[in-house]
């Protein structure tokens, strides 16, 4: 039985449109609550696939958040150990702390639909999939590019938007998973960021609703080549 440990920080930040591709391929998914699971589960490290993903704290917030900091070990040893690891977000930035590089406030926030930039690398990647094609965007911090990292895609808001470590690891700033339904979750639960967000709701909502199916078909073309990349096909 191939198994995945999900790591969700919020409990409307799921796997998306990700689950149902990892039914279709007979995975067995956990989902792990930040702040309830156990963070020491060993399940964590022996998954046959790790996938963290996104929330509202910032990855250098280890003192409120203290569940962070194995977030972060278990990151380390799976990338050690060279083991499948994807993160979202959020779990793109842990991973980028768990190889030592610095997260930070990105100048401006990002959050709405807008393409990636592909690096040479990001061409020759299962990224390819989404070369055109508007992805969606959330978040206020962004990430160095890590020691011995390849970065695969950029945005002129962030310039790191996606890098990988070797074959087996993978880190997206954006929101592949994303889905029409999770984001009128989102719009609720995050109502008072977006109360300061320069694009209102109903922009959001309205894009999306062009978007969403577009960006839903590539991911999983996109997925189920990055799980043929991994060997976990």
């Amino acid at each position: 039985m191939k198994t995945v440990a999900a790591v969700r920080h919020v409990d409307f930040e799921d796997l998306g449109s990700l689950a149902g591709i990892l039914d279709e391929r007979g995975f067995s998914v956990t989902y792990h609550d930040a702040g309830v699971s156990d963070p020491g589960d060993p399940h964590l490290r022996e998954a046959s696939l790790l996938i963290v993903l996104g929330g509202p704290m910032s990855a250098n917030d280890y003192p409120a958040y203290p569940f962070l900091k194995s977030e972060v070990e278990a990151i380390k040893f799976r990338l050690q150990a060279g083991l499948p690891t994807l993160g979202i977000c959020l779990g793109a930035q842990l991973i980028a702390k768990a190889l030592g590089a610095r997260v930070y406030p990105a100048v401006q926030p990002e959050i709405g639909w807008s393409k990636i930039s592909l690096s040479r690398a990001g061409h020759s990647s299962p990224l390819r999939l989404f070369q055109h094609v508007p992805v969606f965007h959330w978040h206020n911090e962004t990430f160095d590019l890590p020691e011995d990292a390849i970065g695969l895609a950029s945005t002129r808001a962030c310039p790191h938007q996606a890098f990988a470590l070797a074959r087996r690891a993978l880190a997206l700033q954006f929101h592949p998973e994303i889905t029409e339904l999770d984001l009128e979750r989102w719009f609720t639960g995050y109502a008072g960021e977006l109360a300061t967000n320069p694009l209102p709701v109903q922009t959001l909502r309205d894009e999306s609703a062009i978007y969403c199916d577009n960006l839903e078909l590539h991911t999983k073309l996109w997925f189920g080549a990055w799980l043929e990349h991994v060997g976990l096909g």
